[in-house]
């Protein structure tokens, strides 16, 4: 599986970077269609993108060498070298949404508001550069056997197909189970009244489909004998189903 997709000037071009670039034009398009459906200023959440997207790649670097510092330890400057992977979501996401908590709250806008109809284009972002990962042959999962991988697609079976052994195809799992959140979340977009109940039932929803899928990577992130990505997810679970419960009460109490 070759991870470049094409040379420019002699540069190459990764696929990594392709499907990142491809997610976010997804992203941004699918957010105008959901700023309409709330009645919303899609120019305010286009500066909030450029402003939030920026400080969200930082993070996704920063929290993925933090976790794997040892990595880097012995040359510094491949740090600022993301070309073939080393992003993580959760660091993105923390950054990114904080970013534009601020500056939405500058501007004397509602984040939950928009925080609602950016989160359906956010996971389907996801499920698109997740395919990133595929031809990095990376986040995959443990070994299978062929009886097993022969059940997917033939171009699966190949990418999965690594040193002589065939692995989990993690990656794919992920990203299919985001593009059925993502349709969950433009349905209950439609349906809701209370501002941020998209919001938290994205955390949720991706946070229950990571946990699980987290199980089966052989690079997860560590802090000691914990799956960072499993830990934070818990987080979001909890936070989700915290917040939900309150919206439930708060409306039966009206």
């Amino acid at each position: 599986m070759n991870p470049i997709a094409f040379t420019i000037f002699g540069l190459p071009i990764m696929w990594y970077g392709v499907l990142i670039s491809l997610g976010v034009l997804s992203a941004l398009l699918l957010s105008n269609y959901t700023c309409k459906m709330k009645n919303l200023n899609f120019d305010i959440l286009f500066d909030t993108f450029f402003i939030s997207f920026p400080m969200a790649i930082i993070g996704a670097r920063l929290y993925y060498v933090i976790f794997s510092f040892e990595d880097y330890a012995d040359n510094l400057w491949s740090i600022f070298n993301t070309r073939g992977g080393g992003l993580a979501i959760h660091g993105g996401l923390i950054f990114g949404l904080t970013t534009a908590f601020f500056y939405l709250r500058k501007k004397k806008q509602n984040f939950l508001e928009y925080a609602d109809v950016s989160v359906p284009g956010i996971i389907l972002a996801q499920a698109i550069g997740r395919w990133g990962n595929f031809f990095n042959r990376e986040a995959h999962g443990g070994e299978v056997t062929l009886e097993f991988i022969s059940k997917f697609p033939e171009f699966i079976q190949r990418g999965m197909y690594i040193e002589g052994t065939y692995y989990h195809p993690t990656f794919l799992y992920e990203s299919i189970w985001n593009v059925l959140v993502c349709v969950t979340l433009i349905i209950l977009l439609k349906r809701s009244k209370q501002p941020g109940t998209v919001l938290f039932a994205y955390i949720g929803l991706y946070s229950l489909g990571r946990f699980f899928i987290e199980g089966l990577r052989t690079d997860s992130l560590m802090f000691g004998p914990i799956r960072m990505a499993q830990f934070v997810s818990l987080i979001g679970i909890l936070s989700s189903i915290i917040f939900l419960i309150y919206i439930y009460r708060r409306k039966k109490s009206l």
